[in-house]
């Protein structure tokens, strides 16, 4: 069972140049606590690759939506998984189901991927308001957080100086129009990821409903 850890203080994302509030970031992957199925996403609005506003409860009100929340573009499991779920949006589709997926990336860096379709968004989670919300945010420790820093340039610095670097544990959801989530996936080891087959299965139930 993993445990949630409330964080209050406020830190700078210096990487992305943009002011962000930690309210629930786990102190390590193992400690998130994702939110269940049976639970409804929190009305939030994030950004798309060119800067605009997207009011998630209206996107999932169009039809069944796929969320997927990964670690940004820099990650190469992440990119791979994104691919992966290119391979079968035409499928995603015909069972009327759209595909969202959300990072720390910034606006600038989502313009940079080469997913582009109507049925499949990129959007900017750069403050971690959603990861949080979502329960997936944590903090890396010392050691792999410099790496990041050093290599990556994904660098939370906190108001009291301090280096923080916050990531997302990578998840998927099943969400019907009203917001409501049917399914979950979330793994502390970033390395593994949903299967393909088990995605449309989750998706194909949902539909059925």
């Amino acid at each position: 069972m993993f445990k949630s850890i409330v964080l209050a203080c406020t830190f700078f994302v210096a990487s992305f140049a943009n002011a962000a509030t930690a309210t629930n970031i786990a102190s390590a992957a193992e400690k998130v606590s994702p939110l269940m199925p049976g639970l409804t996403i929190p009305a939030l609005t994030l950004k798309d690759k060119d800067g605009n506003n997207v009011v998630l409860a209206e996107r999932f009100a169009e039809k069944t939506t796929v969320l997927i929340v990964y670690r940004g573009g820099w990650c190469p499991y992440c990119s791979k998984q994104l691919a992966n779920v290119q391979k079968i949006e035409a499928e995603l589709a015909e069972l009327g189901a759209q595909i969202i997926a959300v990072s720390p990336d910034s606006p600038e860096k989502l313009a940079e991927s080469k997913i582009d379709s109507p049925n499949y968004q990129l959007l900017s989670d750069d403050s971690l308001i959603l990861s949080q919300a979502l329960g997936l945010a944590f903090y890396l420790d010392d050691k792999t957080a410099t790496i990041y820093r050093n290599k990556l340039g994904v660098n939370f610095v906190s108001l009291d100086g301090k280096a923080k670097v916050a990531l997302p544990v990578p998840a998927v959801f099943v969400i019907d129009k009203k917001g409501l989530v049917h399914f979950q996936y979330a793994n502390p080891n970033y390395k593994v990821r949903l299967t393909e087959n088990l995605l449309l299965a989750a998706v194909k139930s949902v539909s059925e409903q």
